[in-house]
Parts: structure tokens; sequence; C-alpha cells
């Protein structure tokens, strides 16, 4: 999973409201009062004159804002907070804002806390929020913690203070204090309408520190060395218990329904074509496997050891490492381990003494787990930008496997991840599954690809992973022909293989403004056609269309003196109808080249197998990208991480009229894992978590566009943060002991076991 997450608000409208400035406080701890200002509260009704909501409802109830959300209709709902000038708090040193929260509907509640200041900056902070008892809840807006950069997505808390803070998803971390001109409360996407209430915001002022809040932090399993939780290892031997007891379980199976390929083997049998391909049936998409039996697509993505690993906090000299080819075909956080050379140990150093001390064991080079070892030559987030890295997954593995030969653990593993997803009842593997799965012949897969090189790029003015390809040089048609034949070789021609995705979650675009829809054509429009392949297209396009260079003028309002001045780099500010529209059609000219480009290469090496799209990362797509990709691939793909998919943002559906499917989801929970991120989407404990699983997965089930949906991602991220960006979640089916989580397994089971009936109805 690649997200660009740190820039994802802007696709929220910005909620504008006013301070109901300082009254009598209400403080759930008194003797704390000296440390506080209030900064709103609600005791009357007059207070609702300070609150403006959208897609709420709002009432002042019990001394508290009450804000009923009109959630399932709405993509958005919440209430916001300001006043006529900004909050100037830069007089504080360490501080935080703090509120009542409670729950009063019967499902959990996640919230999304914005705060924003008057130059724009603001940062997004997310808490779920259990059904039941009124909680603090405070987020940090100045101190140690934000200033340090420990590599982590979240860190644990800093403060001693009593309350649950609000977890980090995206945006600036550094807000300028004097001048806070913003702060909003807001869901996302839900399948019911919630209540909240709310009451006391406050700012907490100098809280006591934790000196060691990211000292000592990990035990030798990988695991929250401070907290006990359900289902944590002690020692190699309740490793081996747990192993004992899954064996027990995975001996039954429940699930009989399916053909060879996983197909509905008892609902109508089509075609056989040898291969997987997709087709409308009774109104509905569907594959279709080898034999001709409808197919719908349940898997775990990233099934593979590439993000498993963490930063050490060490490092070597530059000049005993391989260094990256421009013929590489494989992106630095998609490779295995890919340790330092063994001459190079005597070299290493430390590199990050905050990512060090996290650490309460790693093996010295001589012991026998020293094998987990890793590097990464490329780091994306983070206190270092390269360095050492540690699998406690695959040490995990080999403790509980042990090893008759080298490397046997990982066949031990293979066969149990095959086991458990068929035990499981999932009828395919997602995205990300290692090429060593690729010839089991007991599960269909997916395979992958990047297409990376010296290329040269467009922007879209939001390249967070990186810029984006121009598919109109050459060198990029080139590279995406060495990835399909890479790809080619790995599948072999297998009937297992379902599809096949090309890159991932690439910045396309964003609705909300024609700055963030339009990037790659405002951008590539400053730029030199002489320089820039798509950029000369435009101009071609331009002047094909308006002939003269004074047309273009009276339609777009500007000045432009001549063609040669537009090819040679025109600067714009201002974007009226007519410009957009012309956006519009230049947008989808590039995107068109990129997916003709791919999907011709995949075509000439993999004609039997589907080509699956780039799956796009539902905040960082256009119309006009999905309409380019629609007319080349054989099924779109989505990362879309909600508590549901909103029906109302999904209705395109209908006009393009595709064959789709969910590529990433996820729910976790901080409260029963031990790690410090819930993931994405905040579920309030496991067996919430699971219920949530459920829901999403039968709405999908019940869209008749989608033909499959799948969970990111097997394995929890490390609790240190993977290696290349931080990402610290609990979004596995398994721990980092690879025990898996009882209620996430029984309700993937429950699900599947109705898969087919519920998709296609009874046989």
């Amino acid at each position: 999973m690649r997200h660009s997450l740190f820039t994802a608000v802007a696709m929220a409208p910005m909620l504008i409201l006013t301070s109901c400035g300082n009254s009598n406080e209400r403080i759930l701890n008194p003797e704390n009062q000296a440390n506080v200002k209030v900064i709103a509260n609600f005791g009357t009704d007059e207070t609702l004159n300070f609150v403006k909501a959208s897609n709420a409802d709002i009432k002042i109830e019990d001394g508290a804002l009450e804000v009923n959300l009109k959630a399932k209709d709405n993509f958005y709902a919440g209430v916001a907070f300001s006043q006529d000038g900004a909050w100037d708090w830069s007089e504080y040193g360490s501080f935080g804002l703090a509120m009542d929260i409670g729950n009063a509907s019967s499902e959990s509640l996640q919230l999304n806390l914005d705060v924003k200041d008057a130059s724009g900056n603001a940062f997004t902070r997310s808490a779920v929020i259990p059904v039941g008892t009124t909680k603090t809840y405070y987020t940090e807006l100045k101190g140690a913690d934000i200033d340090s950069d420990s590599g982590l997505r979240a860190n644990p808390e800093a403060w001693d203070i009593e309350g649950t803070k609000f977890t980090w998803m995206w945006g600036t971390e550094q807000l300028d204090t004097s001048a806070i001109s913003n702060i909003s409360l807001s869901i996302i996407s839900l399948q019911s309408d919630r209540s909240f209430t709310l009451d006391n915001i406050r700012l907490v002022i100098e809280p006591e520190q934790k000196a060691d809040y990211l000292t000592g932090i990990v035990d030798k399993y990988g695991q929250n060395a401070k907290v006990e939780f359900p289902g944590k290892v002690h020692s190699d031997s309740e490793l081996a218990s747990f192993r004992a007891k899954e064996e027990a379980a995975l001996k039954v199976n429940t699930i009989k329904d399916r053909s060879k390929f996983g197909g509905w083997i008892e609902g109508p049998k089509l075609d056989a074509t040898g291969y997987f391909r997709s087709e409308k049936v009774d109104g509905k998409w569907a594959m279709v496997d080898p034999e001709g039996y409808l197919f719908f697509s349940n898997g775990l993505a990233n099934i593979r050891m590439s993000n498993t690993t963490t930063v050490t906090g060490r490092d070597f000299p530059k000049d005993t490492l391989t260094q990256r080819s421009p013929d590489d075909l494989t992106p630095e956080d998609s490779l295995g381990l890919n340790p330092a050379p063994q001459e190079a140990l005597s070299q290493r150093f430390l590199s990050s003494k905050i990512r060090r001390d996290m650490f309460t064991w790693l093996p010295e080079p001589e012991h026998p787990l020293a094998n987990h070892y890793g590097y990464r030559r490329e780091v994306h987030t983070g206190p270092v930008k390269h360095g050492e890295t540690y699998s406690f997954y695959r040490a995990n593995l080999e403790r509980k496997y042990g090893e008759t030969s080298p490397d046997s653990f990982m066949d031990d593993w293979r066969d149990n991840t095959l086991t458990r997803m068929k035990n499981w009842g999932f009828t395919s593997f997602g995205n990300w599954v290692d090429p060593s799965f690729y010839d089991n012949e007991r599960l269909p897969y997916f395979a992958n690809g990047w297409i990376i090189g010296d290329f040269k790029t467009v922007s879209s003015g939001d390249d967070f992973w990186s810029p984006l390809p121009d598919p109109f040089d050459p060198k990029f048609a080139y590279r995406a022909d060495k990835t399909a034949e890479a790809i080619s070789k790995e599948v072999n021609g297998s009937p297992w293989c379902v599809g096949v995705f090309v890159d991932n979650e690439k910045s396309w675009g964003r609705m909300g403004s024609p700055e963030g829809q339009y990037g790659i054509v405002i951008n590539t429009l400053s730029r030199k056609g002489s320089e820039s392949p798509t950029k000369a297209v435009f101009t071609s396009q331009m002047k094909q269309k308006y002939d003269t260079v004074e047309k273009l003028n009276q339609s777009w309002g500007t000045n432009i003196a001549s063609w040669d001045e537009f090819d040679d780099g025109v600067v714009l500010t201002a974007h009226n109808d007519s410009q957009q529209a012309d956006y519009a059609i230049m947008l989808e000219e590039y995107a068109s080249e990129y997916f003709r480009v791919v999907s011709n290469a995949v075509e000439k090496y993999m004609p039997n197998h589907q080509y699956m799209g780039v799956r796009f990362a539902s905040w960082g797509m256009t119309p006009e990208v999905v309409r380019a990709a629609a007319k080349y691939v054989d099924v779109m793909s989505y990362n879309e991480y909600r508590e549901v998919p909103q029906f109302k943002r999904w209705e395109f559906l209908e006009e393009l009229d595709k064959p789709s499917l969910i590529g990433e989801f996820h729910m976790g929970s901080k409260s029963d894992s031990g790690l410090f991120h819930a993931g994405l989407v905040k579920a309030e404990s496991q067996a919430d978590r699971a219920r949530m699983y459920k829901n999403y997965v039968n709405t999908v089930l019940d869209n008749p566009y989608m033909v499959g949906v799948h969970w990111f991602q097997y394995i929890d991220s490390p609790i240190t943060g993977r290696a290349y960006d931080g990402e610290n979640y609990n979004v596995g089916f398994v721990r980092v002991t690879d025990t898996p989580y009882d209620e996430m397994v029984q309700a993937a089971k429950e699900v599947n076991a109705a898969l087919y009936e519920r998709r296609f109805g009874e046989p």
C-alpha cells in the first residue's frame, strides 16, 4: 500500500464557524484547572449561534453540544468553530487542544479533527469514539514530540495526562500557533447516521512529559514492550503453543461450494476459456474462472516480506553497498531484505539514536537470527534517508517453524499461508503477493509490476510518492515493455493468474479546485515543449483546436503573444470555464496515452490475462483520468479507505459500466493490539474491527459493478513503522508474531461462507 495521505484534507470542504468564546469552565479534572484555558463550552441554547454545522443537526442537551450527523446520505458531515480574527496561542510553550466527546450512537464513530492556521496550513488527526461514556480526547499543537522526527506515522503518547490522543493522519505538523483560524470535527463516508456530544474545548498547557516515551518500546518479538494485550507472545514456547492451537483449527474447513479455481461450482457454468475473464451476467458484472464458473475475488493483499522491515537507526558507508541500477524494475520499497554485504558489517555506525533506542533487542551479527537484517537505499519518510532494517516478522517465522535447511521456515510459511487462505474462505490473493506463490496451484493470484526508469516526468503539483511518467516519452514505452516482459516470465502463462496490476496510487489529481483537478495540465503548460513531450502534445492539441493564438486568447482570457511563446511555457493563475474545458481534453489525452502504452505492453506479453489497471486512490483520481483508463483496462481498480464505499460517490460506476474491484481497504484498533496507530479507518476493538470488515465486504458484494474486494494487508505493520514510510498500523489479519486475530478470521469465514449466494443469489 502506497498512500498519499498528507494532502487528502484538500478534498473536504472547509467548514467555517464562529467561536463560542470563554465561558464558565466545566473540567473533567478540576485539580488541573491552573493548566487549562477554556476555548468553548455549551451551557445554553444561545451558544448554538456560534456553531455552524454541515450535514448535521445540532442542539444543546444536558449542558453539552449534541451533534446528529446525517452521515448515511452525505460523504462529509460535521461542525467547526472560528472567531473574528484568529486565536493567538503563541505565548504557550508546550500545549495542546482537548475536548470531551461522547458517542450517543449504537456503533463506534471515527472523528477527524482538523486544525487550520491563517496561512492555510492544516493538519488532520483522528480518533475512534467508542459507544458510551464521555471521555477526554486531545492533540498536541506545540511541543517536543512535534519537533522530533521518529520515523513513525504515529508515536506513543508523549504526555502523561488522562485522555485519548487523536492519532496523526496527514497535513502540516508545525502550524502557526499565533494565528489558529479554524477547528472542526467531521466524519467521512459512514454507513449510517451517528450522534456525538461535545463539550469543554480547552487548551492543556505545559502538560507533564514522558521522558522515555520513545525508548525501549519494542521487545525481541517486535511487539509493544510496555503494555499487555490479547495474543501477546512472551516466550518461544508460548509462540509454539499458539501455532499448535491454530494447526488444530485449520483442520476444520467448512467452505464447500468452490471450483478448482475458487469459482462458484453450484452456480451457472459459462464458456470455459482456460483463463480468467470478466462478463456481465444477469445485470451484474462478474469474473469467470478458467473452467467457466462465476468468480468473485475476495483476498488479502501484500503477502510478502518487503514491508515487514523497520529502520534500526544504523547505517554503512555508501561505498560498501551495491547501489541501484537504471535497469532495475522493482522500487526499493518492494524489494525483499536486500541485506548489506557481510564485509560491510565491521563498518556499521549509528545514524539515528532516536531510532536505535526504540529497540530493547537487536541481534548481534553472529546471532542465529541476524539473517533477518536488510537494507534500504531509499527511505521516503523519517529521520534517515537510507539505512539498515530488521524484520521481526521474518525472525518470528524462524522461531516458530525452525530451520531444517536454509530458509526452510519460508517454505513452511508459504504452505501455512495457503492453508489459511483456503480455510478462511478467500477465493484469491490480493495484490502484491510474493511471486514465490505464483506457481502454487491452490489459490488464484494477481501479478504486479512497476514502471520505473529514467523517462521524463510530469507533475500534478501533489506528487507525494513520485512524479508521474511522461507517457509520450519513447523511453516510457520501452520501460513499460520491459516491465510487462518481466511479469510475463514470472506468470509463465499460468491460468491461476487472475490479472495484472501495473503501478499504484499515482497522484493523478484531486477534485475540489482547478489546480487540484488539472494540476498535470497546468504544471505541464508552464514547461518548454522541447523538454516535455507531453507539453508538445498539448501545444499541438490547442493549435489544432484554435488555429490562431488570438482565438485561444479570446477563449482563455489570456494575452499570449504567439504559439512559440505558448510552447515555451505559460504560467496560468486564472482558470476560466473555457480553459477548464480544454484542460479536461488535455488531461484525458495525457492519461489515455499512459493507459494505452501499458495496455499494449500487457497485451503483447500476456494476451490471456486481464489488465487490472493502476489501482486508483479514491482521493487522487479525476473523471478525465478514470474515463481514459476505462478505454484500455479490462477491470477498473480503486483503493477506498472508508467505513464503506459511500454509494453516491460511486454512482459514476453506472456510467462507466465496467467491471470494477476494490484493491485496498482496512480497519484497525489501537485499544487491544499494542500498536500506536489503528490505520486509516479506526475501530474501537478487534471485535468492532471484525464487524466493520463484514459490513464493508457485504457492501461491495451488493454493488453490481464490483467483481472483487481486497483487504490491505495480511500482516500488521511493524510497530516502529515500515522502513520506507513509517506506517505502523494495526491492519493485519496476523500479528508480527504470525498469530492470527481470531475475530478477523471468524468474520472472514462468515462472509466467505455466504459470498456467492449473496453476490449472485441462490443457485
